[in-house]
């Protein structure tokens, strides 16, 4: 490959190191409020949710998204296990295995 590809790809990286790296390190040093901290906790929860429901529309240019049946069919057993069992490991495994079924009998 080319020199400049190498250059490149070390460049990514490090650029995304750092903006990974460098915030808790400033974060570190200073003292959050405690409106702040309580602000943070639910900054996971929200992008969880964003991106649980972007896996389950499909874009269609110029109209109403649609439905991704096989994610929605899937989704199903996970928020119920998700509902019981409070444990995020139960609730991939079930994700995992309720996609592998749907895919395996062409469900959707």
């Amino acid at each position: 490959m080319n020199e400049k590809v190498y250059i490149t790809i070390f460049l990514c990286g490090l650029v995304t190191w750092l903006i990974r790296v460098v915030p808790v390190i400033i974060v570190k040093k200073f003292r959050l409020p405690a409106w702040l901290l309580h602000f943070l906790i639910f900054v996971p929860v929200a992008i969880l949710a964003a991106i649980f429901m972007e896996s389950l529309l499909v874009y269609h240019q110029g109209g109403w998204p649609g439905f991704n049946l096989q994610n929605v069919l899937a989704s199903v057993p996970s928020l119920i296990s998700a509902v019981i069992s409070k444990n995020l490991l139960i609730i991939v495994l079930v994700g995992i295995v309720s996609m592998a079924i749907i895919r395996a009998f062409g469900l959707a």
